[in-house]
This record gives structure tokens, sequence and C-alpha cells, in this order.
């Protein structure tokens, strides 16, 4: 099968982090081809949809990770998987490529489904779970930011559209600095954000965990450093082996129906204690640090389920 991942560049991968490293190398691995797709790498007319790509062999070598064979132009029947693995912000760019994507020929597998990604913003989409979340705020209107924070005490303040624990501050009530940072966080109060009620056990770090079609693959704890509190890698964060428990597989159970009906195959969900706090879609990482953890290769478990659906979608045609 061809298999294409939309994705950063090449020379932005840390072979030994990056999942869709990893992923690449689980389906060059399995005999599958493997096509890098730059951004702006798509054209297409009212017939047909081209793809301008990279035909790769990706390696464990670090200062080499990938070896590029050959720039082709795949058209749509010589398709067979599109890999969504663009890192967040979900900006302009990225919503471009989820309207292009969507007028892919129906036999095309693409993980995650480009209305998947459209419909659940990372930070607001888990508000549907009210039960398994942190208490929390969405909006702009001061009065309303501060009568939150003075109720809660102790909050978290971020942007609805960060990644990578960016512009994520921890306020307490009184604290000098409040309107200051909502009026930082808000453009003046001129964009949603969310506010959200601090976690103790956030000291303890989040778990990370993927899930594949609803169902868990495994966890990494993230620790955050001794100067900070975000427990974000990209914040310098540290990965820890984590279990999955009884709590985990509750809230799991609750999402799964939504993410298979929104086409949401691989997912990354956080949770601090017993509550959800994110539900990342767009391109969700952490793979290899589970790997290594319990000696598996996960990779193969989800080029398992894209050749299944690939087969599946070839079959109805």
């Amino acid at each position: 099968m061809n298999f294409v991942f939309l994705m950063d560049p090449l020379d932005q991968v840390k072979m030994e982090k990056d999942t869709s490293f990893i992923l690449m190398l689980g389906a060059h691995k399995r005999g599958h081809q493997v096509f890098f797709l730059a951004d702006g790498g798509i054209s297409q007319t009212h017939e047909k949809s081209i793809f301008h790509v990279d035909h790769v062999t990706p390696q464990r070598n670090k200062e080499r990770p990938f070896i590029i064979n050959a720039h082709k132009e795949l058209h749509e029947y010589d398709v067979d998987a599109v890999f969504i693995r663009t890192d967040p912000p979900f900006d302009y760019k990225y919503l471009m490529h989820t309207w292009m994507l969507d007028r892919l020929s129906p036999h095309i597998a693409v993980i995650n489904t480009p209305s998947g990604i459209r419909t659940a913003n990372e930070k607001v989409w888990a508000m549907q779970f009210a039960s398994v979340i942190p208490s929390t705020l969405l909006g702009r209107n001061k009065a309303d930011l501060l009568t939150f924070i003075q109720r809660e005490q102790d909050v978290i303040a971020k942007p609805t559209d960060g990644f990578g624990g960016q512009a994520v501050f921890r306020l307490a009530e009184g604290e000098l600095n409040t309107n200051v940072i909502l009026e930082t966080l808000t453009h003046n109060f001129s964009r949603d954000i969310i506010l959200q009620k601090f976690v103790p056990e956030s000291s303890e770090g989040d778990k990370r965990i993927l899930l594949l079609n609803g169902k868990p693959l495994g966890a990494v704890l993230r620790r955050h450093a001794a100067d900070d509190h975000r427990n974000n890698f990209f914040s310098g964060g540290k990965p820890l082996k984590a279990d999955i428990t009884e709590n985990d597989l509750m809230i799991i159970h609750q999402l799964k129906p939504h993410l298979i009906k929104s086409g949401l195959y691989f997912v990354g969900i956080d949770i601090i204690g017993d509550f959800l706090i994110e539900i990342n879609v767009t391109s969700p990482t952490c793979l290899q640090e589970i790997n290594r953890f319990n000696n598996k290769q996960l990779e193969n478990d989800v080029i398992d389920f894209a050749e299944n659906l690939v087969k599946s979608k070839q079959d109805k045609e």
C-alpha cells in the first residue's frame, strides 16, 4: 500500500522521540511505500487531487532518519492512506488541509478524518464530558473570568489553541498579575480562553494515554521540571512509566463512542488525577516513550488498523 504522511518538515523530526517517524518506520518494515507530503503539496481540480510527495525510506539513524529516494507526483488512485501528522496549532493552514482532504475519494483512509479534527478542538471538545473534567470556564467576559478565579481560588489559564504547554498560567485568587495575564491571553478580552480549576495531583505529573479506535494502547506519565508547573515534554517534562487505572478506563469508555463516530482513530488523552484535561487529535505523541517503558512496538497496531481500514473502504467500492 501507499501511505502518505502529511507532516512538518523532515529536518524537524527527532528520530528517537517522534511518533510520526515510528509510524513511518513501522509502515516501511511492513512493506508499504512511505511518502512525505509537505505543506503546499496538494493540488486539486474539480476532477482530481494531486500529491507532490517525496518517496522516503525511514531508518534508525539519528543523523539521517530519512533517505529521500525520489520526488513523485501521486494521483488519488495511487494513494491508499493519508496520515495527518502536522503539529498544532490548528490554524488556517491546518484548516485548509482538512478541507482539501475532505474531497478525496472514499477509498482513501484518512487518519484522523478531516471532519473529526475540525470538530474536536483539543481543549474545548472535552467540555461535553462534564462529569470527568475539572470545573471549567470557557469565555472572554472579564467579570466571569474574575468570578471563576475568586470561586475556585487556584486555576490554570490557557488559550483554546495552544500546544506544548505554551501560554499556560497558574493563577491564585489575589494574584497581582491576574489582570495582565487575562488581558494577554484574551487579547484584551477579544478571544475566548479556558480557565480550569487546578488539580493538585498535577504535582505528580499528567498521564498521556494513546487510544486506537477508542481502545487504550498504553500510557506514559509526564512530570514537570523542578522550576515549572507544566508537564509537557516541550516545556521540559520528563517521561515516567504509567499504568492505566480503572478510573482511566471509565473515562475512555465515555469517550469511545464519540471518537469512533467522529473518525478520530488515533488520539491522545491527558489525565491528571481522576480528571480528563484534554483530547489531542491533531498529532498525538508519546508512542515511542510508551514502547520503551513496556518493551512493545505499538506502531504495528496502528499500521494493522490502517491496513484494515483501507481494505474495508476498498471492499465497499
